[in-house]
């Protein structure tokens, strides 16, 4: 079993920042692979940061130079620090992992639960 638990969401004012956690638990031998995902109303979930097991990081154009993604090995869990927050910036957030399990070495794909953004104008 593996578990999966978003948190830090909220509210906030435009210009504001907010810190996304995404911590892993359960039968994982690594996971190779965070990412934050988001999906706003009536719109498709689209990707907004990844960050691989060698840290290497993409973001989607939209939020370069304001959100960051970090991660904590020890502690399976990744980040999405976002700061100068926009109204268009409201959605539901998902993070996503890539795992492989620990006894089965199987390959398996995670998502969160969602927490939700709300960035008031």
């Amino acid at each position: 079993q593996v578990q999966v638990v978003e948190s830090g969401g909220g509210l906030v004012q435009a210009g504001g920042s907010l810190r996304l956690s995404c911590a892993a638990s359960g039968s994982i031998f690594s996971i190779y692979r965070m990412g934050w995902f988001r999906q706003a109303p009536g719109k498709q979930r689209e990707l907004v940061a990844g960050i691989t097991a060698g840290c290497s990081t993409n973001y989607a154009g939209f939020v370069r130079g304001r959100f960051t993604i970090s991660k904590d090995n020890a502690k399976n869990t990744v980040y999405l620090q976002m700061n100068s927050l926009k109204p268009e910036d409201t959605a539901v957030y998902y993070c996503n992992l890539d795992i492989i399990r620990r006894a089965t070495w199987a390959y398996e794909n995670y998502w969160g639960q969602g927490t939700q953004v709300t960035v008031s104008s």
